[in-house]
């Protein structure tokens, strides 16, 4: 048996030092953390509990597994290794490249569409819209990933530079 623990169904106003002094009463803690959401800062509900033996661990799953903390009846057990999971990736791609990831990509594309229509309804009225639309579509490229192909792409109104 490991002396490490798994603390599941924990109230999201649970925080490490309450854990810790919950299981304080079973032996001594060497750690205690719940786990939080990068994004938010909030609990993720569910934490890990290390004991200083392993005779401690037993004894806090026999006496906090099913108890209520909370309002919430506690799920207590050895805490299993991690699961090797793959990498994450950065997000789609659209069309070449792909994985950089973030909005850059996605508004690049939305310039480059919405120059390609505006210079396909520009082109047989007035010719200069076409070249405000290029200059805009450039400066929106400006802020992304990739400028030069962007800017390529909305001055030739092509979906991909020749």
């Amino acid at each position: 048996m490991g002396n490490k623990l798994y603390v599941g169904n924990l109230p999201y106003t649970v925080r490490d030092e309450d854990l810790q002094k919950a299981f304080g009463e079973f032996g001594q803690v060497s750690s205690a953390k719940v786990m939080m959401e990068r994004d938010t800062g909030r609990s993720k509900g569910f934490g890990f509990v290390e004991m200083g033996s392993d005779s401690d661990a037993q004894s806090a799953i026999e006496g906090m597994n099913g108890q209520s903390l909370g309002g919430r009846s506690l799920v207590v057990n050895e805490a299993r290794p991690m699961e090797s999971r793959p990498p994450r990736s950065g997000g789609g791609g659209f069309g070449g490249g792909g994985g950089g990831g973030g909005y850059g990509g996605v508004v690049a594309v939305a310039a480059v569409v919405v120059a390609k229509a505006a210079v396909a309804k520009a082109s047989s009225a007035a010719p200069t819209a076409a070249v405000v639309v290029a200059k805009a579509a450039a400066a929106v490229a400006a802020a992304t990933d990739h400028p030069p192909l962007i800017a390529k792409t909305a001055a030739t109104g092509r979906s991909r530079p020749a």
